[in-house]
């Protein structure tokens, strides 16, 4: 017998969090979340994504265990921005049992249906900087700080429940090479100088005036904002929304992995990458202290695997040259810390911008991600 319960109390959540870790316990890919991430995420007193959407978490029971979650997001912002009738889900994590899938997607078409959405999409989260997208291929290889692990049986369950393929996104590991591109340098320079570019020197502020460094991370949020404005699914960050992710990025910060460039004191462009915290999560089990610390500070201080999180320039700026000048800044500081490999977060397979990227440093195509979509009336997307 199958039961699916909206759950909203902290004892509950717990529960629905835990699932997961459960569920992928002994995976070497997975990557679990932390329990205190999780509940800031749907806590609308920490999340200010609540101020323009609306959340319900469901957990499915079979045989009175824990067999399966989901929650569904009613994202008004980007259903106005973008002008859809769109409900999305995310954290869904199931046994292999398809009843149980079924079940849970029945409670998100109800929902759907009694607000006037149209369609169901994800898995998304909240913001664009979230966890996004289901794995289709690339079972076999570890998950970022910002995907979530899912077996392929999953796909198998998407597909018998009519779900089709709204947008995928790509994800690659580049090899960190040995030496700096000499010839990369020089072309950095002339850019910088035919521009009045500056490169932040992140580390200095960092050890001697972080609320200044605060003030230009904030900057480079604000680039984001408007270099990410049309991609699928995107919608801004308000300021509250920003200082959670600048709180994050100080925990996992080593200078030379940030790139941020600069015109008149603005900032014009930023790439930010972290050491990968996959085993550190593996470690912690759902919590940092005090099981993961002691990875946590290994992986801080010993980086062979470096997570690419976010790169982006300001429109006024683009094909200006900003972003050799971040990949220069990077590229150094990856060789100076031994990383071997460098992994992309997800790309959408469109972007074609940021693939070209990585095009002279042999990318190798490891991960896809899918967002499925899902017709609230049964109808297919023919």
């Amino acid at each position: 017998m199958i039961e699916v319960k909206q759950i909203s109390s902290k004892n509950d959540k717990k529960k629905f969090f835990k699932f997961v870790i459960d569920l992928y316990k002994g995976n070497k890919c997975a990557s679990p979340n932390l329990y205190a991430d999780e509940f800031a995420e749907f806590d609308p007193a920490v999340n200010d994504a609540f101020r323009f959407c609306e959340c319900k978490m469901f957990l499915a029971y079979k045989d009175g265990k824990i067999a399966g979650r989901v929650a569904g997001i009613w994202h008004k912002g980007v259903n106005e921005k973008f002008g859809y009738k769109q409900l999305r889900f995310t954290r869904f994590d199931v046994i292999d049992d398809f009843e149980v899938t079924k079940a849970l997607f029945a409670e998100l078409i109800k929902w759907a249906k009694e607000i006037g959405m149209e369609e169901i999409i994800g898995p998304m989260s909240f913001s664009d900087l979230n966890e996004e997208g289901m794995l289709i291929d690339g079972f076999d290889k570890y998950c970022m700080y910002i995907e979530m692990y899912n077996a392929p049986y999953y796909v198998e369950h998407m597909q018998k429940l009519g779900a089709y393929k709204v947008v995928d996104w790509n994800c690659y590991r580049i090899p960190v090479p040995e030496k700096h591109d000499e010839r990369l340098e020089r072309l950095s320079q002339k850019i910088m100088e035919r521009n009045g570019y500056e490169l932040l020197d992140v580390a200095y502020l960092l050890k001697h005036d972080k609320k200044k460094l605060t003030g230009y991370i904030m900057q480079c949020m604000d680039v984001l904002d408007e270099a990410f404005e049309d991609l699928y699914g995107t919608s801004p960050l308000n300021e509250k929304q920003k200082q959670r992710e600048i709180d994050t990025i100080y925990q996992v910060l080593i200078p030379e992995f940030a790139g941020v460039i600069l015109k008149d004191d603005k900032v014009i462009a930023y790439g930010f990458m972290m050491p990968s915290m996959t085993k550190v999560l593996q470690k912690s089990k759902g919590s940092i202290i005090p099981r993961g610390i002691f990875a946590y500070i290994n992986a801080m201080k010993h980086v062979e695997i470096a997570d690419m999180m976010s790169i982006g320039v300001a429109k006024e700026h683009a094909n200006r040259g900003a972003v050799a000048l971040i990949m220069n800044s990077c590229l150094k500081g990856l060789i100076k810390n031994n990383v071997k490999f460098l992994e992309t977060g997800p790309e959408l397979e469109s972007n074609n911008n940021v693939q070209n990227l990585w095009k002279n440093y042999n990318p190798e195509l490891v991960k896809k991600r899918r967002c499925w979509g899902i017709k609230v009336n049964g109808e297919s997307n023919d």
